[in-house]
């Protein structure tokens, strides 16, 4: 039990007592003006008072008093008749003293409690006011006073925002079973799945909230379906733990010490698919997630366009056209010769199997997806004739009848050295 003159094991009063002093000597004394208790225990709020005795030859009587913490309809409300206090105050009066018990406290119990008489003198009423300020604190908290490093052990304190005293008995609790363990400090081997709580011995009906290491943590991504570049991603982590936890997102790379991301992925871009996980930590422990694999979808970049053989290309010969482009998903491709479709299809390469001079010209290749489609920048094919040795020409020389033209040659080669004595010779002989 609580009372104002001693603050007793489950609330604190505050050293100062105020005066409240009416004017010809009316007034109200608090013992304490501020006191703090526990939830489910009970206070004593006490007061004395003062009036003057006899007022123009009358003699004063006290008529009513009462406690009250609010007004309704400009009148205050006897806390007795409050149905939130029902059945949990009780006064205890004797001459010019007044004592507010309340038991079983509840946290809405806290309040500004004030004190008020009234006499049978004209005006003769009186408040003393300011009155006394009443903290109930939920419950006991459990914190961590020091983590060794080296193995999972910590040292735990319960604890209270009232200050309690040091003669006072707790009650700890590993996984909700009670442990044999007194004193206010308690030095305990944690583990993932482990939860301490704590409470005062006496009021174990209201325990600490259990602390404990974060559990495994979810993780997810949002939007859940299809993920397409520039979009708005959101990764989120969450654990259940005790004190609450600290997140950390990391991408796998592969190293064996990865850095935590600076930031979430937001505008998306392709570079962010892969796989990601977090950890979640607290005071007690650490623990890692599951990974979640984010999947770009993108449109095509500008394909890369290229010939194969690289060197001369000669009548006759097998010649690719190849074309490729980064997307995702992968790109289909459409070969142009100008603005003729010769080839569409998943490989991207056109095939010549027997080239020829008819062949030669400007091709483009187009790479698309079902986010967007690009064309390449052009490709340029020049096809040679098959005049590769002196005899061949020299066979064929007589049945061109001076018909002969050396632009399927290359400029500068012996092929064209050789064509062009031909020609000279043919005009000659015409």
């Amino acid at each position: 039990m609580l009372n104002s003159e001693y603050c007793g094991y489950l609330s604190i009063c505050s050293l100062l007592t105020l005066l409240v002093q009416g004017q010809d000597d009316w007034g109200v004394t608090y013992t304490s003006t501020q006191i703090c208790a526990l939830k489910g225990s009970t206070v004593d709020i006490s007061c004395t008072y003062r009036y003057p005795s006899r007022i123009n030859d009358r003699i004063t009587q006290v008529k009513e008093k009462f406690w009250f913490t609010r007004a309704r309809n400009n009148d205050y409300v006897d806390i007795r008749s409050d149905p939130e206090y029902s059945g949990r105050v009780q006064y205890i009066c004797g001459n010019n003293d007044c004592t507010l018990r309340i038991t079983d406290l509840r946290e809405s119990d806290s309040a500004e409690y004030k004190f008020r008489f009234i006499t049978n003198q004209h005006n003769g009423k009186y408040t003393g006011s300011p009155g006394v300020t009443l903290s109930v604190t939920g419950m006991v908290q459990v914190s961590r006073l020091l983590v060794y490093k080296s193995y999972n052990r910590a040292e735990l304190k319960c604890h209270s925002s009232c200050r309690l005293p040091d003669h006072l008995h707790y009650v700890w609790y590993k996984n909700g079973q009670k442990m044999e363990r007194r004193t206010s400090s308690y030095s305990v081997s944690v583990y993932p799945a482990d939860s301490y709580s704590c409470a005062v011995e006496g009021y174990e009906k209201f325990p600490s909230p259990p602390v404990y290491p974060p559990r495994v943590p979810s993780v997810s991504v949002s939007p859940s379906g299809e993920i397409v570049e520039g979009s708005s991603v959101t990764l989120t982590c969450s654990s259940d733990a005790n004190p609450a936890a600290s997140y950390t997102w990391y991408k796998r790379n592969g190293n064996r010490y990865p850095q935590p991301l600076s930031k979430e992925p937001q505008s998306i871009q392709s570079s962010d698919s892969g796989e990601y996980y977090c950890t979640a930590e607290n005071k007690l422990g650490k623990k890692t997630s599951n990974y979640i694999s984010i999947n770009v979808k993108y449109a095509p970049r500008v394909p890369s366009v290229s010939v194969s053989p690289s060197g001369e290309i000669v009548e006759g010969s097998s010649v690719n056209l190849t074309c490729s482009s980064d997307a995702n998903p992968a790109a289909t491709y459409t070969w142009y010769k100008e603005n003729q479709t010769l080839f569409q299809g998943p490989e991207g390469i056109h095939h010549f199997t027997s080239i020829s001079s008819e062949d030669r010209g400007i091709y483009h290749c187009k790479s698309e997806n079902q986010y967007g489609q690009i064309m390449s920048s052009p490709l340029s094919v020049d096809v040679q004739c098959k005049c590769n040795t002196r005899s061949n020409l020299l066979s064929w020389w007589p049945s061109s009848k001076g018909h002969m033209t050396c632009s399927n040659s290359v400029p500068g080669s012996h092929l064209n050295v050789l064509c062009t004595e031909l020609l000279t010779i043919s005009k000659q002989v015409m």
